[in-house]
This record gives C-alpha cells, structure tokens and sequence, in this order.
C-alpha cells in the first residue's frame, strides 16, 4: 500500500469548521446557555449586545462558536469599524424587525384561537415574531370541545399550548370550559371581549364606542348593523385595515397574546 494511502486513513474525518457571522445590526441570535433570544443592537467591551422582542437587553461574551443563528452554532464577528450602527426598525407589535427574515423550522408547540378573525389579527400584529419563533397560530372554531382537542393533541416537553379565549370574564361558559384543564403544558390566557373586534381600540375606527348588542343578537351581525357597516365580512375588512400594530389594540389582547408566546418558546426543562 503506498504511502499517501497510510496518510489518508490516519488522518480521520476532518474537523467541522464553525461558520464566521458578521454581527450586522438587527441579526437576531441565540445564546444557547441561557436560551435568550434576541438581535444585535451594539457592541461593549468586546461583548455583543442583544435586545429580545421586549425591549429586554443583556450583553453576551463573543467567544467561539458561542452562538446559534437559525439553530446552527456560530462564530459572530464585529463588522468592520467606522461602520455605524442603524437604530433597529420595530415591527407591529413593537419588537425589533429582522431584516431579511427567514422563517424558523415551526416549533411542535402551538397557540390556539378561537376563529379565523382572531387568527389574522394575531398574525397582523405578531406575525414577524412569530416567524422569529417558529411558532404555528391555528384557529379552532370555537372552544366547545377543547378539553378533547387538548387530549388528541398529547401535550408534552417542548410540546405546549397556548390557548387565546374570548369573553375568558368569571361565570361564562368559556371560564368554565378552561376550569377544566389540568395540564402544566397547557396556557389559556383571554380578553373579557365578547368578539376579539372589540378588542380594537373605537378610537382607531373612527367611533366612538362599539355598540351595544341586544341579548339574543349575534354581536358581529348587530355590530355591523348599528354601524351601517353591511354584513359581518366587509365589517371586519374595515376592522383589519384600520389595526396598524399593538398600540391600536386594548392593553388585556396585547397581554394575553404576549404571555403565550413567552408560554410556548419557553425552553423545555432537561
């Protein structure tokens, strides 16, 4: 056997080599040892700071390979100096924007809705933080039979769900239907809004308050009735084009959709 043949089979498989990253401003990067998420906004001291989709700073070592960017370990550089950093551009819901986002592999975990509408203004204001994320809004029709669809789902580690609720007020049926649940894995958070229309602030609309519904009217039909609005679908085209991001909304949505995201990226325990 020749020589170069002896050499071949000494010397192994070659090393994985750690691909370089140029930490421009806006890179959104995972700190694998702590779980935090969150873009480049500067550099301190030879340390790299990072802001996560609440304002939230702390600042990481740039060591080697001491990141993850879509999963895949990383070395991040600084970019080149004299290069001046660009304040962060914000997304609907107030995070900051990622540049030329590429949608993360969707996580198993999910966040419910109860309808259609509630799913596209979920997606309307946190939809970049959600791609961020890797996390999969699925609407349900309705939160009749949750506790079954709870149990044909099989929640487990790293496989939670966070379930939005209309009208969640003590007394409804919907309070009664989630007293129900047991499971650790399982988030219900709600808005004590008879529709999720109503948690868009009237103001945004142009009105002054969102009418008041006789009992025994469905409240979409009477709404839009009482605001000469026609039927329910271009009442909610008006609803959807007037909503601009978190701040057109009333502060329970805001909360309640925010604690489900942190529910459902929150990592699963060893």
């Amino acid at each position: 056997m020749r020589s170069h043949d002896y050499g071949d089979i000494l010397a192994g498989k070659p090393r994985k080599s750690i691909p370089e990253v140029v930490a421009e401003p806006g890179l959104v990067v995972e700190d694998p040892a702590s779980g935090f998420c969150g873009a480049v906004v500067r550099f301190e001291l030879g340390n790299v700071v990072l802001e996560d989709r609440h304002g939230r700073h702390r600042l990481f070592p740039l060591k080697p390979a001491g990141f993850l960017v879509d999963g895949t370990p990383v070395t991040l550089l600084r970019p080149a100096p004299g290069k001046t950093a660009a304040a962060p551009a914000r997304s609907a819901s107030g995070s900051t924007r990622v540049a030329g986002l590429r949608a993360r592999t969707a996580r198993e975990s999910r966040i419910w809705v109860e309808g259609v509408h509630d799913a596209e203004l979920v997606e309307l204001v946190w939809g970049h933080d959600l791609r961020v994320e890797g996390v999969v809004v699925e609407p349900l029709d309705g939160v009749d039979n949750l506790p079954e669809r709870v149990a044909e789902f099989g929640t487990g580690p790293g496989r939670r769900l966070g379930v939005l609720v209309d009208h969640l007020v003590a007394g409804s049926k919907e309070s009664r239907i989630v007293d129900g649940l047991r499971d650790g894995n399982v988030l219900v958070t709600g808005h004590p809004y008879v529709d999720v229309w109503e948690a868009v602030k009237p103001s945004v609309l142009g009105i002054a308050a969102w009418p008041r519904v006789p009992r025994g009217v469905e409240w979409k039909q009477g709404v839009c009735a009482a605001l000469g609005w026609g039927e329910p679908a271009d009442g909610w085209r008006r609803v959807r084009a007037a909503v601009r991001g978190f701040r057109d909304l009333e502060p329970p949505l805001v909360g309640a959709v925010e604690r489900l995201i942190d529910f459902v990226t929150e990592p699963a325990e060893d």
